[in-house]
């Protein structure tokens, strides 16, 4: 409908377009049309974004009656059967027939007999249309200028925005050829544009590895620069690159950029370390906007509020099924209930958990080699914790395994083995590994208690070189139930994924 009214309005204004064509000259005619096409655009946009507002704002409204929907097409898609469940979309049933589950390596052994089918590389049609239209009138009405003509280049091959957009909207702001894939490529022309507003990658681990792999190929990249385009030789561009490189990676975006205003990535699984890395040395001093936080395959959460520091979301009551897991703090915590959105309470805390048609799997991640059941988030603030106590260290990535996956406890109590990529600190002493099994003891009472038995060993870590977890993400997509973009998952449970780290240890 939106484009019927559009090709509408444009066939109206026909007769009067075609006078003004006539009376200006070529390179003023180009211009003009530039002109034209980015006012259409951005007046389609506003009004695309505001019919899915309304959209968003009914579908919040009745809560219940929308995610009741979401678990009738989640069930409705599911691969295989799922006995009672097939038809059936009562949400007292779906729980009793799949409960709430955590990833565990028998769990991962078992599935790789049957592998699940490929994950598409598309986001539900609803949730990223919708988030990739109200996070571009967002960042639009917070950055005027980003979408203007060449404001905005992405030098990932994958995009921060969830949904490939349809004409007119693939004019917006961009630089880069639409369609164009090599990396080398979209940096390069992204490098050539100093005038640059925005600067985008697909996710902030693959834009991290943009910014080391700029700084290891500066001087190739600088000599391709001053070479230029056949006939048009940029040597004062390539000097720009060198001096800039020269003066290390803090604030590097912005001597390269000059106008850059704010950098666009997609938020998902394991990807704050990357955003802390980038924002305290490349990316200093610029502002970071993700339209969506997705998950598995679809979009979890919609941004609107780009001018937050930090991402805050907002959960859709659509696909995927979404339900909340209370948060309990106590050492040992008890089976709890989920919720839906629309029984939340505020001031709480919950982890998601979700559901979607490929799987119907309900699933939480945590370490476990005795039964302690660490989460995620706790394991990496302890991590984060014994860092901060190296000095000159900073974060880069990490994910750990159960030392039984790699068959490493050689006749020792079962322990995780931890790998971790750093800036700033090239050797690890004794010491400083041994900081992480202490912090990991101040916050989890049950690991400490299994640690003083003797039930758990000590974690070790261990360093790992330039571009191992970039080998590591390589091999994640690779992998047939693959999502995009590959969650960097910081519970490793198959041994061909850790075994991409083991190889490339440095210390």
């Amino acid at each position: 409908m939106l484009l019927l009214l559009l090709f509408l309005l444009l066939l109206l204004l026909l007769p009067l377009l075609a006078v003004l064509w006539q009376r200006q000259p070529q390179d003023a005619r180009l211009s003009w049309l530039a002109s034209l096409q980015h006012c259409v655009t951005a007046g389609t946009l506003c009004w695309a974004a505001a019919w899915q507002q309304r959209r968003l704002e009914q579908s919040t409204l009745h809560a219940g009656q929308s995610q009741q929907q979401a678990l009738k097409w989640c069930l409705q898609g599911a691969q295989g059967p799922r006995g009672p469940l097939r038809g059936n979309t009562d949400i007292s049933t779906f729980r009793n027939h799949l409960p709430l589950t955590k990833a565990s390596q028998a769990q991962e052994e078992e599935s790789e007999g049957q592998l699940s089918p490929p994950t598409s590389t598309q986001y539900y049609g609803e949730a990223s249309l919708q988030a990739t239209l109200l996070g571009l009138a967002a960042l639009n009405k917070a950055y005027p200028e980003v979408l203007a003509p060449g404001g905005t280049a992405c030098v990932t091959p994958t995009s921060p925005w969830p949904c490939p957009l349809p004409w007119p909207w693939r004019a917006l702001g961009q630089v880069s050829a639409p369609g164009a894939k090599h990396p080398g490529a979209l940096l390069l022309k992204a490098l050539r544009s100093p005038g640059l507003r925005a600067l985008e990658g697909g996710t902030a681990a693959e834009l991290l590895d943009v910014f080391v792999g700029l700084e290891a190929d500066g001087e190739e990249l600088a000599e391709t620069i001053a070479a230029g385009n056949p006939g048009v030789p940029l040597p004062r561009r390539a000097t720009e690159l060198r001096e800039a490189l020269e003066q290390g990676p803090r604030g590097l975006a912005l001597r390269l950029w000059p106008k850059l205003q704010v950098v666009v990535t997609l938020d998902a699984g394991g990807q704050a370390e990357a955003v802390a890395a980038l924002e305290a040395l490349w990316c200093q001093g610029l502002a970071f906007f993700s339209p969506a936080y997705s998950a598995s395959g679809g979009v979890v959460g919609l941004n609107l509020w780009p001018e937050q520091p930090r991402g805050l979301y907002l959960l859709p009551p659509g696909a995927p099924f979404i339900e909340l897991l209370p948060v309990n703090k106590g050492a040992q915590e008890e089976a709890a209930s989920t919720v839906l959105l629309a029984e939340a309470q505020k001031g709480k805390e919950y982890e998601l958990v979700l559901t979607d048609h490929n799987s119907l799997t309900r699933l939480g991640q945590a370490l476990s080699v005795r039964g302690e059941d660490i989460r995620e988030d706790v394991f990496s603030e302890a991590l984060g914790r014994a860092v901060g106590q190296w000095p000159g260290a900073k974060l880069l990535d990490h994910s750990c395994v159960e030392s039984s996956i790699l068959d490493s406890s050689e006749g020792s109590a079962p322990h995780y083995e931890v790998f971790v990529a750093l800036r700033g600190l090239r050797n690890l002493s004794e010491e400083n590994r041994d900081k992480l099994d202490h912090c990991l003891q101040e916050v989890s009472p049950r690991y400490k208690s299994l640690r003083f038995w003797g039930s758990v060993g000590p974690a070790r870590v261990h360093l790992v070189g330039q571009g191992a977890f970039r080998e590591l993400r390589v091999a994640l997509a690779a992998c047939p139930s693959s999502s995009y973009p590959p969650e960097m998952p910081r519970v490793l449970r198959h041994r061909h994924l850790a075994q991409c780290l083991q190889k490339r240890v440095v210390s």
